[in-house]
């Protein structure tokens, strides 16, 4: 084996830790309950809206610089604003702190997007083994939802404690990631200049990819499976507290908070494992279809009860994650050049970002500015998205119809 053959073959090994320890957020289960109890609730929705309105800005930019600059000091400066963020949330005590720790982390969110995939793709391909990209975008994934298990339920027993504690923790694992990402070596297709006209190059490929009308669909999918999958993150929170409320136990509310992440992510590792064999029986369209159908389910079930059992349906969270996401970057990676790879994926993480953000600006509006969210509020946001998401699906099996999403990738990478 080559040099740069066993280098690529250490990044592909490296990289799951990478993502392990990025998702060791041990402040999920509890940080909209540590925004509430710090300002308020209309301002707790308008600190994540700030969240992906400061990754969205970055979204493109950051793609932009790991196609030209390389993925290797993209992913360390996303490691650098992530460490940076959790000592702005774990030590300030402001609006305008969180603020900026919000944006910190937006940032990482930013360097990390589509930086990341596009990283283990082109190091598969110097490895010699780029058919392994499906298996590889598994492993992965089981590591982030391992890692997100393990911290969520830890971080909602640390809350009991202190809530400013679990944004130390997630700062530590930070640490580590950084560390991590200064052990990658770029992949050795991105060493090579620019050739003269080169940035053309670049836009032509992309602009090749978003034409492109099996790319166009799984771009609309991802983009609305990104905002039902953040519902129930932003709004689970509350709804496990005037659920526990109804009991006498709203007190208890970040432990359970942090036990039901835990239980969430545990279930989306055992369907990841499940996940291939289900891809392969019914197809590639069928599957994504039926992720996306969950979603919308789920949304309607929080929407349609306020009692505590139907807090045993957040678990069904993530699983549309493990039914979707690793198959379709596996699906897309192939049909993109790698002069516009991290960008395309970046502006579809961009698109998602704008238009969940979007929606929940128009949520505030429907929560009380002083007050805890109360489950009338919180019914009717559940209920839009739920009816969006329905008209959504709709359209988009209608659509696939006409496409061959089946069919395997072809080889596009340059």
């Amino acid at each position: 084996m080559t040099e740069d053959r066993r280098a690529a073959a250490r990044n592909v090994a490296l990289y799951p830790w990478f993502r392990f320890f990025q998702n060791l957020l041990f402040w999920q289960a509890v940080w909209f309950l540590y925004f509430q109890n710090e300002l308020s609730a209309a301002e707790a929705i308008l600190l994540y809206a700030l969240y992906d309105l400061a990754t969205t800005v970055l979204e493109v930019p950051s793609g932009w610089m790991s196609d030209r600059v390389g993925r290797r000091i993209t992913l360390i400066l996303a490691a650098v604003f992530a460490v940076t963020a959790s000592a702005l949330l774990a030590f300030g005590g402001s609006f305008w702190v969180f603020l900026a720790g919000q944006v910190a982390f937006g940032a990482s969110a930013a360097f990390s997007s589509g930086t990341d995939t596009a990283f283990l793709y082109e190091s598969l391909e110097d490895a010699g083994r780029a058919d392994e990209v499906e298996a590889q975008e598994l492993r992965a994934w089981r590591f982030n939802f391992t890692a997100l298990a393990l911290s969520a339920l830890i971080g909602g027993a640390v809350s009991l404690v202190s809530y400013a504690a679990t944004f130390v923790m997630a700062g530590a694992a930070a640490l580590v990631m950084l560390v991590i990402a200064i052990r990658f070596v770029e992949p050795g297709r991105l060493e090579h200049h620019v050739p003269q006209g080169g940035e053309w190059a670049r836009f032509g490929a992309l602009r090749e990819a978003l034409v492109n009308p099996v790319l166009l669909w799984l771009f609309a999918l991802t983009v609305l499976m990104y905002g039902l999958s953040h519902v129930p993150f932003v709004f689970g929170q509350p709804y496990i507290q005037q659920s526990l409320a109804s009991l006498g136990l709203e007190a208890e509310a970040p432990l359970v908070s942090g036990a039901v992440t835990t239980a969430m992510m545990l279930l989306s590792v055992a369907v990841s494992w499940a996940a291939p064999g289900i891809r392969h029986r019914i197809g590639l369209t069928a599957i994504l279809l039926a992720a996306f159908a969950i979603q919308i389910g789920l949304a309607a079930i929080l929407a349609a009860t306020s009692s505590a059992f139907a807090i045993v349906f957040l678990l069904l969270r993530m699983v549309p994650n493990s039914l979707s996401a690793p198959f379709i970057l596996a699906r897309v990676q192939p049909e993109l050049k790698n002069e516009s790879r991290a960008t395309y994926l970046s502006l579809k993480s961009l698109t998602g970002r704008i238009v969940f953000s979007a929606s929940l600006y128009v949520a505030t509006f429907a929560t009380s500015a002083v007050d805890e969210m109360s489950f009338g509020e919180l019914r009717l946001i559940l209920l839009a998205y739920a009816g969006a998401g329905l008209i959504a699906f709709v359209a988009l099996w209608f659509w696939a119809r006409r496409l061959p999403l089946d069919q395997p990738a072809r080889a596009n990478a340059a």
